[in-house]
């Protein structure tokens, strides 16, 4: 038996392109608003029609599908942008999760704002921000990388490139690959903590956590099925030489008070403040 559906909006739609976030894998991740907008929409453009199905079906919902995926997007995309300058309403769906994200729709989205057309976002499940919501790394500050390069040498040379970036690193990968990509890490990035998310929001929802050296060799991730969510931490924040330090310290002199000038080079590099703030004074008492 299918459950009983939401009460839904009586509200008109607007017209417009609306990008409809969708489950990852709980079918009751969806928004009410989400169902608000696929009972009122013309058209629901899908990556796969089979699996957006599945998903109206089981709250009783039917519309129009139409495939717009990397493969039919080229030579749908003029049609669709005419039937939204004639004051369509399009719903825009991912197989799973937010659309755009590592997922066709860029370009639609693009050349619709440049013809006019509204576009709303209507926010919901992702499996990238479940992923770090779950994971136990920093959050303050994070970099989605999508999937790495398919071969061992791209990877390496994608990764030392965001090697430097001080953010959690939030990639996609495919399970045949998971193991090798996680080697490639371990060399690159080095001793840094990590974490594999799989089966998001599903029955068996796993997370494994580690350094990467262990998570390449762990045997929970030798080519498992499916996509996972791989998350790499910001590792340590390198630190400040003598020499910046002092610097860094002369130059708040210039323009604040001792306590005030080793209280911003403290926070700015992670330093003691007391130990500043003697040396302020020594300089200033040498003057």
């Amino acid at each position: 038996m299918h459950p009983p559906p939401p009460a839904l909006s009586d509200k008109p739609l607007e017209p417009g392109l609306y990008i409809v976030s969708t489950p990852i894998g709980n079918l009751r991740d969806i928004t009410l608003r989400a169902l608000d907008v696929l009972a009122a929409c013309d058209t629901v453009l899908a990556e796969d029609s089979r699996v957006t199905a599945k998903l109206l079906n089981a709250y009783n919902l039917s519309k129009r599908v139409e495939r717009y995926d990397e493969h039919a997007a080229e030579k749908a995309r003029p049609r669709i942008l005419g039937a939204l300058a004639a004051g369509a309403r399009i719903a825009l769906v991912s197989d799973a999760g937010t659309p755009l994200i590592s997922d066709p729709g860029y370009r639609l989205v693009r050349e619709a704002v440049d013809a006019g057309v509204q576009v709303f976002p209507v926010p919901g499940a992702s499996a990238a921000l479940a992923a770090l919501a779950g994971a136990g790394l920093p959050t303050d500050r994070f970099l989605f990388a999508g999937f790495p390069p398919p071969k061992s040498a791209g990877r390496r040379t994608a990764f030392a490139a965001l090697a430097p970036i001080r953010a959690t690193l939030v990639f996609y990968e495919g399970g045949s690959r998971l193991a090798a990509s996680l080697a490639d890490m371990a060399a690159v990035f080095g001793p840094r903590q990590g974490a594999v998310g799989r089966e998001l929001t599903k029955l068996h929802e796993t997370f494994v956590r580690g350094d990467l050296a262990a998570l390449a060799v762990d045997p929970r991730l030798q080519s498992p099925k499916g996509e996972m969510v791989v998350l790499v931490g910001p590792g340590e924040e390198p630190q400040a030489s003598a020499e910046d330090a002092d610097a860094a310290l002369a130059e708040a002199l210039t323009r604040l008070s001792p306590a005030d000038a080793a209280s911003e080079v403290a926070r700015a590099m992670g330093l003691n403040r007391r130990e500043l703030y003697r040396r302020a004074i020594d300089w200033k008492g040498g003057r």
